[in-house]
């Protein structure tokens, strides 16, 4: 017997307690874990601690062996429209330092620890219009709901579209269709979405579920090494280019931040720049 034991990984039922909050999980007996994130039960609201929650939520799942396939989604009509009435005031109050620890850090293992820590599956549901849709974007599989729009914000309200949603946009999109969505702020419809090759399919939105159990059933057909090494092949261009791109990006939407000397995340900048998305325009200055 060995000198040592094992360290204790994560378990299920600690973890859905403890992330409550920001997530709500089931897991099937098989190991496929569906998490709906959600701010106090209907849809994301931006905020300093759902940001940081994240970054941990995705690296606790990652940890837990038990886990062999995640669904991630939202929770009401859309999957983030708008921010927390006082979800940054700690950031307005010490910009420096949360220009750092937010934006530049949790930002960044956001995004890397979707594609680096998890070596299991991954499908994004995208359930409504929303920002940010990075974090289901850049999922192994993509489905969308078919009244969902994707748009990226940030250079609407004077911020440097360098936080992942770049990298995905590029990625997925080209330089010429990415540039055009990230300068204008184009609403991006999902039978666009499924034509430009962003999503995979495109269902009602009381389907995604649904649909998420049927191809999670395939995949679980095969090994569990089979599977997990699949990720490994699928994600290399993902890998490639959070190295080439993202730590990069990041830096220089933080010093756009810090060169300004204010935060951008109140809720009259975020939930003001979504209305032509809800008013059914393509981009802000349609009529």
């Amino acid at each position: 017997m060995s000198l040592q034991e094992f360290l204790p990984t994560p378990e299920f039922d600690e973890y859905k307690e403890h992330f409550k909050d920001f997530f709500l999980l089931d897991r099937r007996d098989d190991g496929v874990l569906f998490a709906r994130a959600h701010t106090r039960g209907d849809s994301v609201k931006l905020s300093v601690e759902n940001h940081r929650a994240l970054g941990q939520f995705l690296k606790t799942v990652g940890a837990d062996p038990e886990n062999e396939l995640l669904v991630l989604t939202g929770s009401g009509r859309d999957w983030m429209m708008g921010s927390d009435p006082k979800g940054f005031e700690i950031e307005e109050r010490d910009l420096e330092y949360w220009a750092y620890e937010y934006a530049y850090k949790d930002g960044r293992i956001n995004v890397s620890s979707l594609v680096n820590d998890l070596e299991i599956p991954t499908i994004g549901l995208i359930n409504g219009d929303g920002y940010h849709s990075e974090v289901l974007l850049m999922c192994d599989l993509t489905l969308m709901a078919d009244d969902a729009r994707i748009y990226d914000l940030h250079y609407g309200i004077s911020s440097v579209p360098g936080d992942g949603i770049h990298s995905a946009f590029q990625e997925l999109l080209g330089v010429k269709r990415a540039a055009y969505a990230l300068l204008t702020g184009e609403a991006i419809d999902a039978a666009t979405a499924l034509e430009y090759g962003m999503v995979n399919e495109v269902l009602p939105r009381d389907e995604l579920v649904p649909r998420a159990h049927v191809i999670a059933d395939h995949i679980m057909r095969q090994p569990r090494t089979v599977r997990r090494l699949t990720t490994q092949i699928i994600r290399r261009p993902w890998k490639k280019r959070i190295v080439d791109d993202l730590d990069g990006g990041f830096g220089i939407q933080m010093f756009g931040h810090l060169a300004k000397g204010k935060a951008v995340h109140s809720d009259d900048h975020i939930s003001g720049s979504g209305d032509y998305v809800r008013e059914g325009r393509r981009t802000p200055f349609d009529q």
